[in-house]
């Protein structure tokens, strides 16, 4: 039995009651919106991680993502990062190594996070393919089921899996032509191996074992978009659009077997592009969670992408998305360092309740407090209500004013001080 098996037999679990008490919303609702695929509760048998869901009616989450690369392999520095990603409140966690025991350090994760865990098994096929034969175009498809089925068991809670990128969509692909080339890695190892091969991508051709494994282990399909665009000049295009057709079939087919899936959204979009590609998916998919990677909502700015995403992520969330997949400053740069793990998820976490704010899952509470507290100067009331209190605290210790009320950036002549006295405490109304 799987949270979607339970929740068609109208059974509520303990994961979907936990989901509607943090959420503050009916559990009948969690119940419902699993059973129909519209909500999603990543939780591997095999593990007891912290219930998170994942949907349409609830806060926006955001992923956090670490990993080993071939030219840094240091698994402290990756258990400092998850540790990070937790510290700062990411939702989700993914462990996307390609370097190093790829076993040792995704079990070594698993062991110091309780948050729902991610990982694409298409990188261990490969990466092994590439270790033993000199490239990824030689995998055995074993291999790939093998990678997914490992993973499964070590207790992974959602996995990325590349099932979409079919004969079709590589056909549309090089009938359009892209400026910026295709930059999913696991796409490009799948494309790759069906070119040389020239077979079809083994997890299309048998997603029916992949469906079967998921089932077993009750982990969540994340429909991986092999095909998104990687320049803003290439987004909406036609490979897209054919994945995305063929990622709402997979949907379906996953839906009548009692498995649990996301699907995967574009990388690099224009911002008025983002509704349109929200409510496709959304319509195409039969309103399956929405993971948006990102977005980059302008391909300019190497070392701000943190930025540059976090606006994509306040409008994407606010169009509908379900699900957001931090950028860190590093990204196209280099492998993330902690810092930049963090800078991260306070990005994509700022632009995620941006968008929560304007699709109503709140209404601006956190903000009323802060105003609140700014007008009485009320300095820890602020830092209670900020995203990240210690930086806050740390920037306004670091510039102490001469007068404690105040800051530094206005000092003596602090307006709200002088609203305060000389307005709203006046005894006498002006306009007697």
């Amino acid at each position: 039995m799987t949270q979607m098996d339970d929740a068609k037999k109208g059974i509520i679990t303990e994961e979907m009651k936990a989901v509607a008490k943090l959420e503050n919303v009916d559990e009948e609702f969690i119940r419902k919106s699993v059973a129909a695929g519209t909500i999603a509760i990543p939780n591997n048998v095999n593990r007891n991680a912290r219930p998170v869901g994942i949907g349409a009616g609830l806060r926006t989450k955001v992923n956090a993502t670490i990993g080993t690369s071939t030219d840094i392999n240091d698994v402290d520095m990756e258990i400092e990062k998850a540790k990070i990603a937790m510290e700062n409140k990411a939702d989700t966690l993914m462990e996307l190594s390609i370097g190093g025991d790829l076993d040792e350090i995704r079990r070594t994760i698993l062991g110091v996070t309780d948050l729902p865990f991610g990982s694409v098994p298409v990188y261990q096929a490969a990466t092994e393919a590439i270790n033993k034969e000199g490239s990824a175009i030689y995998m055995d498809e074993d291999a790939m089921f093998k990678a997914i089925e490992t993973q499964a068991k070590d207790g992974v809670d959602f996995m990325a899996i590349h099932c979409s990128v079919n004969k079709e969509t590589l056909r549309r692909l090089k009938r359009q032509g892209r400026e910026g080339g295709l930059v999913s890695r696991g796409g490009a190892f799948i494309s790759a191996w069906m070119v040389h091969n020239e077979i079809e991508n083994p997890l299309y051709k048998n997603y029916d074992k992949v469906i079967e494994i998921a089932k077993e282990y009750d982990f969540c399909i994340s429909l991986a978009n092999g095909m998104r665009a990687g320049a803003i000049a290439d987004s909406t295009d036609r490979a897209q659009i054919q994945e995305l057709i063929i990622l709402g079939e997979l949907i379906d087919r996953a839906r009548e077997a009692g498995v649990q899936t996301i699907v995967e959204g574009p990388g690099h979009i224009p911002l008025n592009e983002i509704p349109t590609n929200v409510m496709v998916q959304k319509k195409l998919c039969r309103g399956a969670p929405f993971y948006m990677l990102g977005p980059i909502v302008t391909d300019i700015a190497p070392a701000y992408d943190h930025i540059v995403s976090s606006i994509g992520a306040a409008q994407s969330a606010a169009a509908g998305a379900d699900f957001i997949c931090y950028v860190t400053p590093a990204e196209h740069l280099a492998l993330p360092g902690p810092q930049d793990v963090k800078d991260g998820v306070i990005a994509t976490r700022i632009g995620a309740y941006v968008g929560d704010m304007a699709k109503g899952i709140h209404n601006g509470e956190l903000d009323l407090k802060m105003a609140n507290a700014r007008k009485k100067l009320d300095w820890e009331g602020q830092y209670a209500a900020a995203i990240c209190p210690a930086d806050a605290r740390k920037i306004r210790e670091a510039k102490p004013p001469e007068d404690p009320d105040t800051c530094t950036m206005c000092g003596n002549y602090c307006s709200i001080k002088i609203v305060n006295e000389w307005l709203d405490d006046a005894s006498q109304d002006v306009f007697d």
